[in-house]
């Protein structure tokens, strides 16, 4: 397969599996907030959120994560593995890692939800929705920037810190009213 159209296929299941990421996230949200509702509307909240998360989790996000996983593989053999040598795919793939971690926990999260079990208040699943944003920057920077990456590696940590840091705080003062 040309290079070029496999590269095309990974960009658009990242992308896909990363709306899949950014909505079960919210849908836990929801979720959650309506477990603490009253009867019979809890209930009715409860079966169409399990629902939303099950159809999401099982046709768009886990289809994305494996043929998005296959691809970039796929691209490390066409290029004879030569990127592992480079610094920004080593630093990828650190942050892929990541994502299977957390795509793990939305997994979990969602089983427990599923079974009325809340372990998060809404406002820390808000703050947990960032995780994927925070991972998606890491790795457009680490690819895109990966001549000057090498370089300056250490002011992209910084700078990666701090825009966690920030977005983290944003959300907690949007939702400083809430649980």
């Amino acid at each position: 397969m040309d290079y070029l159209v496999l590269k095309a296929i990974h960009i658009i299941f990242v992308v896909s599996y990363f709306a899949g990421l950014f909505y079960i996230v919210r849908l836990f949200i929801y979720h959650t907030e309506a477990l603490e509702d009253i009867e019979p509307k809890r209930t009715i909240l409860h079966k169409q959120f399990s629902f939303m998360e099950e159809r999401l989790w099982n046709i768009i996000t886990v289809p994305a994560f494996i043929i998005m996983i296959i691809s970039g593989v796929y691209i490390l053999y066409a290029t004879n593995w030569s990127y592992l040598t480079q610094a920004w795919m080593l630093i990828k793939l650190a942050f892929v890692l990541l994502l299977g971690i957390y795509h793990f926990w939305c997994w979990k999260t969602m089983k427990n939800l599923q079974n009325q079990i809340t372990q998060y208040s809404s406002v820390r699943l808000r703050m947990m929705n960032e995780v994927a944003t925070l991972i998606l920057f890491a790795v457009v920077f680490a690819v895109v920037l990966k001549s000057l990456f090498t370089f300056y590696w250490y002011w992209t940590f910084i700078t990666f810190v701090l825009v966690g840091a920030l977005i983290m705080l944003i959300v907690k003062m949007v939702n400083r009213n809430k649980a």
